[in-house]
């Protein structure tokens, strides 16, 4: 049962992805969650954030941001870094994702998801097929639906630590 949100991997960073390695293997999107995913919550795109980017593009990449957030949120996070959005996504359903891999013009064997949230980020992407990488989250002061969240988060996790052994 729980293994619907484990995730397919588990990264320090959406900044230490082997992005170079998985387009070689094929792989042509990525979806990005935004907060405490590539920045704070609520925090603007920082350098980082815009080279990360500009290199995925180098490399060939499609990239879409999928957020619950609000448009001016995403919207001004999208444009600092140069990529396509969807706002207010309603994730964990799979309606955003799919949606993001049409206008990406790919499809779930040739993307990854990238999020630093069990219950929303991971398991709608699973749910729409999609590789998934679950990161760290970047910084502990969250809202506190989060903060909830994160304690059966740690739940889960445990478990799926427990079954990688």
């Amino acid at each position: 049962m729980l293994k619907r949100f484990y995730p397919d991997e588990e990264v320090q960073s959406s900044y230490g992805i082997p992005y170079g390695e998985l387009y070689a293997a094929g792989y042509r999107g990525v979806i990005f969650d935004i907060d405490n995913t590539l920045v704070p919550h609520g925090a603007p795109a920082d350098d980082r954030a815009k080279e990360l980017f500009r290199g995925l593009k180098e490399t060939g990449f499609q990239t879409m941001l999928l957020s619950n957030n609000k448009e001016p949120r995403v919207k001004d996070f999208a444009d600092s870094v140069g990529s396509r959005y969807i706002f207010k996504a309603g994730k964990p359903g799979q309606k955003g994702y799919l949606r993001a891999m049409e206008e990406m013009g790919t499809d779930k064997t040739n993307t990854i998801f990238v999020g630093d949230q069990l219950f929303t980020d991971v398991w709608g992407a699973k749910k729409a097929g999609i590789r998934t990488y679950l990161v760290v989250p970047i910084h502990p002061k969250e809202e506190i639906q989060i903060v909830l969240k994160r304690i059966l988060e740690k739940i889960v996790l445990f478990f799926y630590h427990r079954s990688r052994k």
